[in-house]
């Protein structure tokens, strides 16, 4: 509840005010932009084979995703690196979605811990950084999950339209929630769209953000942007690989 009467309160001055900085508030639950005509086009459950075309597409639209990778789910991590850094080059945020892809309030805090500190530690030593975003698994939290985010200096990030790919929603399907969507939303967009669906890249990226645009959405930019909070906690040199770098453990 505190966390969704913050952001409605600072909804209203939109750029004007930053909702997180790296000494928090942290534990926060946000479902949709503040940011008066942004689109945060999200992707989740990667890294997966499609991930540089969508870092692509983005960027050659003038705008910016927000990853909610796993460490271990359609793939390994350590799989991806080149295809992290070249989205992470681009401008992209690199966000946490756990390790496996657990569901958060179905497992003990021990579970949870490791779920989050798995994730943080395969992305900062592949990146650098440290997530500030975490979205759980299946958009599922309680008091709990709330607390291992703050403890973690991170923010919990759900979704204001679902573009149905997870559910396996056909393209046209998907294309539809977008143009219901555009008009629905109050001034911004927080997308949930998933990087293991092939027609979202190949057919239903392009079309929503040409649809976007046509309807008069400009900013297309990370879920930190569309919040005014910041990405990462921390932000440093990638680390150099090693034994450690796998998924069997």
């Amino acid at each position: 509840m505190l966390a969704t009467v913050v952001l409605s309160a600072f909804a209203a001055v939109g750029s004007a005010f930053v909702l997180s900085t790296r000494d928090g508030p942290f534990g926060m639950v946000f479902d949709h932009c503040v940011v008066d005509g942004s689109v945060a086009m999200t992707f989740d459950d990667g890294p997966y084979n499609y991930h540089e075309n969508i870092s692509d597409i983005m960027t050659a639209a003038g705008g910016h995703a927000t990853f909610f990778i796993n460490g271990q789910n359609w793939g390994c991590i350590y799989d991806y690196q080149d295809a992290l850094k070249h989205s992470f080059a681009q401008g992209h945020q690199i966000a946490s979605h756990t390790w496996s892809h657990a569901d958060l309030t179905a497992v003990d805090a021990s579970t949870m811990e490791t779920e989050i500190n798995k994730i943080d530690a395969a992305i900062e030593n592949i990146l650098g950084v440290v997530p500030a975003c975490l979205r759980p698994p299946y958009g599922s939290y309680n008091d709990a999950v709330k607390a291992a985010a703050a403890a973690h200096s991170k923010n919990l990030i759900i979704w204001d339209l679902d573009s149905g790919d997870s559910t396996g929603s056909s393209a046209s399907v998907s294309k539809e929630i977008y143009d219901k969507g555009k008009a629905s939303r109050t001034g911004n967009i927080l997308a949930l769209n998933h990087e293991t669906s092939k027609t979202t890249v190949t057919e239903v990226l392009q079309y929503a953000i040409d649809d976007l645009k046509a309807y008069g959405y400009t900013k297309f930019v990370t879920v930190a942007e569309c919040l005014n909070i910041e990405p990462y906690t921390s932000v440093g040199p990638a680390g150099t690989p090693n034994y450690s770098w796998h998924c069997d453990w």
